[in-house]
């Protein structure tokens, strides 16, 4: 086992306490973002905890990855839509890196003497 992803989510469940203690408008604003995606007519919440786990991947975030497991879990996803969620999210980050190496070399282009 590589986490425990259960561990994970308490643990961060229990830390952010003294975050929201010395900032609250950061946290209420936070939240209320949450909120307002649950509100959403399109997607349902299984979809949404997919994209978010796939996108947690992405931008690699431990506590992210937690949280939305468990929420998707929760939504009713099945490992094999997990998966396919997160085979995206791998061809997104090597779209991602050649989109960014087309970059770079323009910028090291740029540079000549």
């Amino acid at each position: 086992m590589l986490n425990n992803w259960v561990d994970t989510l308490t643990n961060l469940r229990k830390s952010a306490g003294a975050f929201a203690e010395h900032n609250p408008p950061v946290v209420q604003a936070y939240r209320g973002l949450n909120e307002a995606l649950g509100q959403g007519k399109t997607l349902d919440a299984k979809t949404r905890e997919l994209i978010a786990l796939a996108v947690a991947v992405t931008t690699r975030c431990d506590g992210c990855i937690s949280s939305h497991s468990a929420a998707a879990r929760k939504a009713g996803a099945t490992e094999a839509e997990v998966a396919e969620a997160l085979g995206t999210a791998i061809a997104l980050n090597a779209g991602a890196a050649y989109v960014y190496s087309v970059r770079a070399m323009e910028a090291f282009g740029q540079f000549k003497e």
